[in-house]
């Protein structure tokens, strides 16, 4: 299985959802919180070529982007593959 991360924040609904989901499918995943380590931030903002919102999600060294677009992959079948590698 590819390794999962997510740039996250406590309070972010979007996150929780993202985080709900890989869970459902078992994935274990390294979470960055983002609020609890603010000099993440510049980091995730260069993976996700520039994306400040969060969640930013990365699997393998692919960024898939934010929580709507994670649920799109998987409602088009396409994100078990890219999990499977």
């Amino acid at each position: 299985m590819q390794p999962v991360t997510i740039y996250a924040t406590q309070l972010c609904g979007f996150c929780h959802a993202a985080k709900r989901l890989l869970t459902k499918k078992g994935v274990v995943f390294d979470e960055i919180d983002v609020g609890r380590e603010p000099q993440r931030r510049q980091e995730m903002m260069a993976r996700a070529n520039g994306g400040h919102t969060v969640p930013q999600i990365f699997i393998g060294a692919a960024h898939i982007g934010g929580c709507d677009d994670l649920f799109a992959l998987e409602q088009g079948g396409k994100l078990d593959a890219m999990l499977a590698g």
